[in-house]
């Protein structure tokens, strides 16, 4: 499985994307289409999110509090703190867009596929991992607007709070919605995976086609100069540098297990493209949503990188022992 994720195929799509955007914007009536197209595929991707998300596996993790309470920490409370200190700190090393967008980086819930995937391939608590993973999801619904209205707003920025409305319409009803019937269509989603991610894997090249597009029009690429995308690299490879640290740090000050401390690694650090997106294009629907979209799309496949070389060597150190 993780064969597939490094190198990260779905990296060269994104990229064709964004090509496709510089050259050929939708601009006009094919904008407006896009456009529609996009809230759609948003609304049918997290109906199916909330369909196929099993209420069993989320409880049956629950009762390790402590660890549920450390890997909710790291992702909404140490990551946003961190991201607001470093574009606080230092302002003038990027275009506002890109802080906002790290500022929004932060405060995005965990990953589900590739945080179970490294903790099992890792040795890891994986119930712990699933119940977290999936709980730090359906949190992120009105977390994530929740914080960017507060750091966004600390930034000079706009966003979060502003669209909670939009939110709740494209993303938080769909959800409840299908996770309401999943007693009807669970099975039909669990015996069609495939097409769930394909829903997955459109609704985000959709939505960065047309967020890039209406960035582009406006000269997205006028603006940004190769020193800010530059210094987005380092500051995207310090911050998992320092999710990963504290992380590790954390499991061991509280008396982890080692089990344990794997799974706070990898679900604690992981940020969600998947569910990054969908909701950047509903918070940030002007042309700043593409420049607000590359802190993550970098940050996604620095975390897959990173995550495939520690879960090989925990691993090794399991067989070895």
């Amino acid at each position: 499985m993780l064969r597939r994720l490094i190198p990260d195929p779905f990296l060269l799509f994104l990229i064709g994307a964004v090509l496709l955007a510089t050259f050929l914007p939708a601009q006009g009536a094919f904008a407006v289409l896009v456009g529609w197209l996009s809230t759609a595929t948003i609304v049918l991707l997290f109906f199916f999110h909330g369909a196929k998300l099993a209420r069993d596996q989320v409880l049956a993790g629950l009762t390790h509090w402590r660890l549920h309470i450390a890997i909710l920490a790291s992702t909404f409370v140490m990551f946003p703190l961190i991201g607001l200190a470093a574009s606080h700190a230092a302002p003038s090393l990027m275009p506002q867009p890109l802080w906002i967008g790290v500022l929004f980086l932060c405060a995005l819930p965990s990953t589900v596929q590739s945080s179970i995937a490294f903790v099992s391939m890792a040795r890891g608590n994986v119930p712990a991992a699933i119940a977290s993973a999936s709980a730090s999801q359906m949190l992120g619904i009105v977390a994530t607007p929740f914080l960017m209205g507060l750091l966004a707003n600390t930034h000079g920025g706009t966003g979060g709070l502003t669209g909670i409305g939009k939110v709740a319409a494209q993303i938080f009803i769909p959800f409840v919605a299908g996770h309401l019937l999943r007693p009807v269509i669970g099975g039909w989603v669990d015996r069609h995976r495939q097409l769930v991610g394909l829903t997955d894997r459109s609704t985000i090249l959709i939505a960065v086609y047309g967020a890039f597009s209406a960035a582009v029009i406006e000269g997205l690429w006028r603006q940004l100069p190769l020193s800010s995308l530059a210094v987005l690299f380092a500051v995207d490879a310090i911050l998992l540098a320092f999710g990963l640290g504290a992380t590790w740090a954390l499991g061991r000050l509280f008396g982890f297990s080692r089990e344990d401390r794997i799974t706070i690694l990898f679900c604690g650090t992981k940020k969600s493209l998947v569910q990054g997106v969908p909701m950047a294009k509903v918070l940030f629907p002007g042309p700043q949503g593409g420049v607000i979209l590359l802190p993550i799309m970098l940050f996604h496949q620095m975390q897959l990188m990173a995550g495939a070389f520690i879960a090989k060597a925990y691993a090794k150190r399991s067989e070895a022992d």
